[in-house]
């Protein structure tokens, strides 16, 4: 009888809690939203680097091969999640929106939570992979006098960039992740006009790339990236992010090949128009991507969270 009596006063509580206004705890919102300029993981750690400051407040499922991403998130910030997805400067689009129980949500929040841990580790070691081969390529594209190696050494900065920040930013506040961030898209920022700089120069004064250390240093980078997607192989199903990594490190071995390529039209041709126009097409490529880091911005309801 006291059981009974028990459950049915729960019941009550709850009931009563309810009816109090307090529904909004029982209940969570998912917002979907198409992200038009969201094709590879850079753009999925850019968006999570903006959402950092929210915690456990927002949940992810992302969806890169139809540039789509869900938010779980509590109803009272919806207008702030769209602010904060606009801000990034993808292209954001808000497709629906829809109330969920809580009970979605949480298995939603578990779930990837599981899963971020998995990745951490694989993210990790592409993290090494790609500052390794960054430091050794841009040394030997110096040496070879190619720009296309010095190019493609700046595509591995910037992958490592973006995996060390998303690393980083953990557990920091909104100022110092938007600041790591920062940093790294200057850096990224400043090594791709030099590389610019130095096709235009090239171009204009000449130059002699080595083809034998191009498609040497080239292949080497091609074993390290095929590496990487050994490595996501493991983990390419544990969720949206890690399908996508296996994308990027596929269109890194696409650039490697082109370094190879034109490696060997320069020694086919003993002419240096192959390799700048690998290294115009790389260079551009960096460029682009420093522009999207460093369009981030801080969003009120980041400054409001660290004031808590």
């Amino acid at each position: 009888m006291l059981t009974v009596n028990t459950m049915t006063n729960d019941l009550n509580d709850k009931t009563e809690s309810l009816l109090n206004g307090d529904i909004e705890t029982w209940i969570s919102c998912v917002s979907v939203f198409n992200v038009t300029k969201m094709d590879c993981p850079s753009e999925e750690n850019l968006i999570r680097t903006a959402f950092a400051n929210f915690g456990e407040d927002v949940t992810f499922e992302f969806d890169i091969s139809s540039r789509t991403v869900r938010l779980y998130h509590h109803p009272n910030i919806t207008e702030t999640i769209e602010a904060t997805l606009n801000s990034v400067g993808l292209g954001a689009k808000l497709i629906s929106r829809e109330s969920v129980d809580c009970d979605t949500s949480q298995r939603v929040k578990d779930a990837s939570l599981h899963s971020e841990q998995r990745e951490s580790r694989v993210l990790i070691w592409l993290l090494v992979i790609n500052a390794i081969m960054f430091l050794l390529e841009i040394i030997v594209g110096i040496m070879a006098q190619s720009t296309g190696l010095i190019a493609d050494s700046l595509d591995m900065f910037a992958d490592a960039a973006v995996y060390g920040v998303s690393l980083y930013a953990v557990g920091k506040s909104a100022q110092l992740k938007l600041k790591s961030a920062h940093f790294s898209g200057w850096l990224q920022l400043a090594l791709a006009l030099g590389v610019l700089f130095e096709v235009m120069r090239r171009a204009i004064y000449g130059s002699e790339p080595v083809s034998t250390l191009m498609m040497g240093m080239g292949a080497i980078a091609l074993i390290a990236n095929i590496a990487c997607l050994l490595l996501i192989f493991k983990s390419r199903n544990d969720g949206a992010h890690m399908k996508a990594s296996w994308i990027f490190s596929a269109n890194d071995v696409l650039a490697n090949i082109g370094v190879i390529v034109a490696g060997s039209l320069v020694a086919l041709s003993g002419s240096q128009i192959p390799d700048l126009v690998i290294g115009l097409i790389i260079g551009l490529i960096v460029l682009y991507g420093a522009r999207r880091i460093l369009s981030l911005k801080i969003t009120d309801n980041d400054e409001k969270n660290e004031a808590f």
